[in-house]
């Protein structure tokens, strides 16, 4: 895109304006509140919306922050207003990701027996610990094939679906975390995948073992899954980085798979023993 010189304004239906705008609907901010929370006026926030005026910056990046741009989608709002992209996208095998990596790999490999393991924006697979490979233990080896993907190894009636006896409400949580970034990031690949995995039929079988004698009281819905004749139960905690600078980065998510229950906790004890 061409940039214009400063004080020049774009077209209406081109640059910045439109697309600050349509990230600030559909956050339902209002210009007033925009440009309350910016430093700035809602006079301004409509110039620049409707490319009577085009903003520095530094301004679209205030504006991006306060209105939870992803990192990658800043890169973009700073193309359209004519300024170079500032946040670097460095590939994840870089060497100057190297300490990253490794300290990845330690906070995973540490989390054992328990399962974790790193995925990016697309919910490929980064990295897993043994806790993992166990769950995947039997899978296809069509789905196993890389880039291994979190959601299809999960939801695909051949991989994990037919051994997770909660799936209708594991699933359902699964798409809605799906939808809400398809929502956050606008990402046509997210879309894609989330249309991909929706569509996948359900097994017949799943969510039809027998619940305990004794039920547990769990703290967060839980992921039940059928491991050699038993059942184990998770909760999932996903963790990010603060303030990232590199699109690779801000978009890597690590998650890990907490025992639910006292079974799952002595069980996966005794592997490790």
């Amino acid at each position: 895109m061409t940039s214009h010189p400063s004080g020049t304004a774009a077209p209406a239906d081109r640059g910045v304006g439109p697309l600050l705008r349509a990230w600030r609907e559909q956050r339902r901010v209002s210009q007033l509140e925009l440009a309350l929370r910016a430093g700035s006026s809602a006079r301004h926030i409509s110039f620049v919306e409707t490319g009577r005026s085009r903003p520095s910056e530094e301004m679209v990046l205030r504006l991006a922050e306060h209105l939870d741009v992803p990192v990658r989608e800043r890169n973009a709002l700073l193309l359209a207003a004519g300024h170079a992209p500032r946040y670097p996208q460095t590939p994840l095998d870089d060497p100057a990701l190297d300490a990253l990596r490794a300290g990845m790999e330690r906070l995973i490999q540490g989390y054992e027996p328990y399962p974790a393991l790193v995925v990016d924006a697309l919910y490929d697979v980064q990295a897993a610990n043994r806790g993992v490979l166990m769950l995947l233990d039997g899978i296809p080896d069509h789905l196993l094939r890389p880039p291994l993907n979190a959601m299809r190894l999960t939801l695909h009636p051949e991989g994990l679906a037919p051994r997770i006896v909660n799936l209708p409400e594991w699933r359902g949580h699964l798409l809605a975390q799906l939808e809400r970034q398809v929502a956050l990031r606008r990402s046509e690949p997210l879309r894609r995948l989330h249309e991909e995995v929706s569509a996948y039929p359900v097994p017949e079988r799943a969510g039809r073992a027998e619940e305990p004698a004794d039920p547990v009281a769990y703290f967060a819905l839980p992921m039940r899954i059928e491991h050699e004749g038993r059942v184990l139960s998770f909760t999932s905690s996903i963790s990010t980085f603060n303030t990232p600078v590199d699109v690779t980065v801000a978009e890597l998510a690590i998650e890990t798979l907490l025992p639910a229950d006292p079974a799952t906790v002595k069980y996966l004890q005794s592997l490790d023993s």
